[in-house]
């Protein structure tokens, strides 16, 4: 493979235009992030001019341990060479009794877990689920969420640019806006609804919740009958500082959906944990046994990147390393706010962090602003994430579509030397961008001529 890898890698632009998204390719030059990238290790990405990236993606949060961790690789190397009896469909999964006994540890009101291949398949499995223990059919969701792109999370999905053209969606799914628990006791006093999924801090937008919201929305779920879900598939295994993010507000949910980094970064792997009287209303006779599943879901290799994920998080206390980088990035950022007019919040918790752009005080920056503004809104945001990229190596980009906040989400390895890096990148970008003729807004101005010259064109 990497032979493979080798012989076809200067072609990757034009296959993938070929044969897979050429839109994304348009995207990738468009704004100079066609690099090339030919290796990673930890926290870091590597060209193949040899230049060296802080990756603040991580994958959307799939490189919880960082990239080609060695104990991943051990543990994944080990499940080939022992020739385990895998996937053999009537028997039960060794790996997989493993490792939901240990994720159960870290949740200890829940007893059962349900493993899928994502964390779409998560949530469409919580849904049934709650349809199932419930007998109801409606699900509330938030404006803003994201819990997948297939058919019952697109239904859930709280932004359009996701759902248009792909209607009608499923029916029962009631939107809300976030942290509005009038909105919600509304919603849940009808009776109907089978479970309310929220994120605990919403991914598309870095939305944190007030102090109160998810410890009284659970409560309102209690008192309606209907099932809390916590979306961790993002938020979870210390992304937040905590190994599961509703721990900081003392809420215990009745399912907890994970995926993104229990994966590992190889094998992808989603879990619901959930409790035994939930479960046991789908699968509740010998005859059922079978009526919900996946059949790569339990296989040994993402069971195995499951354990060894665990291990490396515990071992390495990365969860602790989370909320300690992220309090000291989130205090220096916090720190640039009074020197700044162009950044207007700082959010987050550990190593999931928004830091929120807005409208300038000054005329000379108005202006340009508005022309930004008007022709996409949002832009200037992106734009900001692209001078950070070249001159700083800083892989970053902004927290959804239309969005003016950028997202920090490293691997939780990144160490204080990670945040110096980060902290300077941003001071020097966004000094550059309170400059009228700076390179984001003469950037900005060049976008908009060409985009101009070619609706002319067209």
């Amino acid at each position: 493979m990497r032979a493979l890898f080798s012989a076809h890698e200067a072609d990757r632009f034009e296959l993938h235009s070929r044969h897979l998204n050429n839109m994304m390719v348009r995207v990738l030059k468009t704004i100079g992030f066609d690099v090339r990238f030919v290796s990673g290790r930890g926290a870091y990405l590597q060209d193949s001019s040899g230049a060296r990236y802080l990756d603040l993606l991580s994958g959307f949060g799939v490189f919880q341990i960082g990239r080609n961790h060695p104990r991943l690789a051990e543990a994944l190397k080990s499940v080939l060479d022992s020739d385990l009896p895998n996937l053999v469909q009537m028997d039960v999964s060794v790996l997989g009794g493993v490792l939901a006994e240990r994720l159960l540890a870290y949740a200890p009101w829940l007893q059962k877990a349900f493993f899928a291949n994502s964390g779409s398949e998560a949530f469409e499995a919580a849904v049934k689920f709650a349809r199932a223990a419930t007998g109801r059919p409606g699900i509330v969701h938030c404006e803003h969420s994201f819990h997948g792109l297939t058919y019952g999370a697109l239904s859930a999905n709280g932004d359009e640019i996701f759902r248009g053209g792909f209607g009608p969606l499923l029916p029962g799914f009631v939107e809300i806006p976030f942290n509005n628990l009038p909105a919600l006791e509304r919603a849940l006093a009808r009776r109907d609804v089978a479970a309310f999924c929220v994120e605990p801090i919403q991914g598309k937008g870095v939305n944190m919740p007030s102090a109160d919201y998810l410890k009284i929305a659970h409560d309102l779920c209690r008192k309606y009958g209907t099932l809390f879900v916590a979306d961790e598939i993002q938020t979870g295994l210390g992304r937040t500082g905590r190994f599961f993010a509703v721990e900081h507000w003392g809420v215990e949910p009745d399912m907890i959906l994970i995926a993104k980094g229990l994966s590992g970064g190889h094998v992808p792997v989603g879990a619901v944990l959930l409790q035994t009287k939930v479960f046991a209303k789908v699968f509740d006779r010998m005859d059922k046994a079978v009526v919900h599943g996946s059949t790569f879901a339990k296989n040994d290799l993402a069971m195995a990147a499951g354990i060894a994920t665990l291990e490396v998080l515990e071992n390495e206390k990365l969860v602790e390393n989370a909320a300690a980088q992220g309090r000291r990035l989130m205090t220096s950022l916090e720190g640039m706010k009074p020197r700044y007019e162009l950044i207007k919040d700082v959010r987050g918790k550990g190593l999931m962090i928004g830091l929120e752009l807005g409208e300038p005080r000054s005329l000379k920056l108005r202006a340009s602003w508005a022309l930004l503004e008007t022709m996409n809104k949002g832009l200037f945001c992106q734009l900001v994430t692209i001078p950070l990229f070249r001159d700083h190596k800083i892989l970053v980009q902004v927290a959804g579509h239309a969005s003016r906040t950028i997202k920090l989400l490293p691997a939780l390895v990144i160490d204080a030397s990670d945040c110096e890096w980060i902290e300077n990148a941003f001071d020097a970008v966004v000094a550059e961008s309170h400059k009228a003729a700076g390179p984001v807004w003469s950037l900005g101005k060049t976008l908009i001529e060409g985009a101009r010259s070619a609706a002319r064109v067209g």
